[in-house]
């Protein structure tokens, strides 16, 4: 994601509108920035680790493998046995890579260590792929809906609408309406103010407010989407929809979604610390920082758990 280049907004969305008219962009914002930064946070605190060497900077080392998918771990002139995240390169037998290309701007050449001979890889994913396209994707959800929310917010509130023949009349009308929210518990009014048939000359705006706000709605969509991406993820969540009655089964079938995806990832990243720990001499190991927070068992609980239980 180029997210610096040198152009302003009215650039790209020419650029953009000859490419892809009318096209809602979703992650360009400062509000999808936001939603990323917190739910990259939920993804580093599903897995820790254990047997990491003191001079690894630990943080850099969940980030790049969560979001980029993998780092190459290898022995440098310059500073030992280090990480690094990198670009794999080559084909073998089995089309998978059979070298990992390292550039850093601390390191005095470019680095190309043989993949099973002079590196280890540790991967996220057998795909290679981090998780970066879900967190953009679902930060851009949330924050579609917490731009509609505020645009609710804002569009539900109770105004007035006041006919006005000259100026001096509409600063009666804005000394009226302010008197009024200010809470004053009277407010004297101008006969002008009146028609000739003594009908006053103004009118309310928008009064079916129960009708027009949905922002309850939104931001029940909003926590939908919190966890929808936290059981992409692997952090237990009560991702179903209410309903009077929840089956065990059916929570149980929630259980098995949200481990799916965090299983495969963790028996990754343990089969790939193995190959490291036997080259290198380590004790690198992985495992789930939540692994049996809300598992069912059906013998210990009645078929039917009530909602608010």
């Amino acid at each position: 994601m180029a997210s610096n280049i040198p152009a302003e907004y009215d650039y790209i969305n020419i650029y953009n509108g000859q490419i892809r008219p009318s096209t809602v962009h979703l992650a360009d914002n400062q509000t999808a920035k936001l939603f990323e930064k917190y739910l990259i946070q939920e993804a580093m605190s599903v897995f820790t680790w254990e047997g990491l060497p003191e001079e690894w900077n630990y943080d850099f080392f969940r980030y790049c493998l969560l979001m980029l998918g993998h780092v190459a771990v290898f022995r440098s002139d310059q500073y030992g046995l280090i990480f690094m995240n990198g670009q794999p390169m080559g084909r073998g037998l089995w089309y998978q890579p059979t070298n990992y290309v390292v550039t850093n701007p601390l390191l005095r050449d470019i680095q190309r260590p043989e993949i099973g001979t002079e590196c280890e890889i540790i991967r996220l994913q057998p795909n290679w792929s981090g998780i970066g396209d879900l967190v953009t994707f679902y930060a851009s959800m949330m924050a579609l809906s917490a731009e509609s929310a505020a645009i609710n917010l804002q569009n539900s509130k109770l105004a007035y609408v006041f006919m006005a023949k000259d100026k001096a009349q509409a600063q009666s009308y804005k000394k009226l309406y302010d008197n009024i929210a200010a809470g004053d518990p009277a407010a004297v009014i101008d006969e002008k103010l009146f028609d000739a048939d003594g009908n006053p000359r103004w009118m309310a705006f928008n009064q079916n407010l129960k009708e027009t706000y949905i922002t309850s709605d939104i931001m029940s969509d909003l926590h939908r989407w919190k966890n929808l991406f936290l059981t992409e993820i692997g952090i237990p969540n009560a991702n179903f929809e209410k309903s009077e009655r929840l089956l065990t089964n059916e929570i149980n079938a929630n259980n098995t979604e949200t481990r799916s995806k965090a299983d495969l990832w963790l028996e990754e990243m343990n089969r790939c610390c193995r190959k490291v720990n036997k080259m290198f001499g380590l004790d690198l190991s992985v495992r789930l920082t939540y692994p049996d927070v809300n598992p069912v068992d059906p013998d210990e609980r009645p078929q039917e758990v009530a909602e608010d239980e």
